[in-house]
Order: structure tokens, then C-alpha cells, then sequence
């Protein structure tokens, strides 16, 4: 009876949090000032954007620094590059 019951108020719980607008002034409404600008959303709707395309040379003196900052971010553990 007692699991019943904890039961109940768990799902009349959940359908109480369900049925408000959770969340509703989490948006930002302004204007897009980039919108359809093909650098940042490439040229179509399903295409990458632009910039993504770029490849950029390898900088090997910056390796001993981005394992320093992955180390700090992520913990002792074993870090491995890309």
C-alpha cells in the first residue's frame, strides 16, 4: 500500500510539473542580424557553414600547452590528444 501510494504522488508529481510551461522564459527574442549570411550558415539549410571548412595548420610547439589546459580542465587521468 505504502509503495502504491509513493507511487501515486511520484506520477500525479511528474504530471503536475508536465503540464507547465517549463522553461518559458528561458528564450532570447531578438532579431537575427546574421540571418542568411552564408559564412556562418553555410549555403544551405542542411549544409555546413563555411567556416567550418577551413583547415588550419599544424602548430606542434602548442601541444605541451593544450595538454597543460586539458589536464586543468579534465583531472589527472590520462589525457590524450586528438
Amino acid at each position: 500500500m505504502k509503495g502504491l501510494l509513493s507511487k501515486g504522488i511520484l506520477v500525479l508529481a511528474v504530471a503536475s510539473l508536465s503540464s507547465c510551461d517549463y522553461q518559458r522564459y528561458n528564450t532570447i527574442r531578438q532579431r537575427d542580424y546574421r540571418e542568411g549570411d552564408k559564412y556562418v550558415y553555410g549555403p544551405g539549410l542542411d549544409s555546413p557553414a563555411v567556416q567550418s571548412n577551413y583547415k588550419y595548420t599544424a602548430r606542434p610547439e602548442l601541444d605541451q600547452r593544450t595538454a597543460k589546459i586539458r589536464q586543468k580542465l579534465f583531472g589527472q587521468g590520462n589525457v590524450q590528444g586528438n
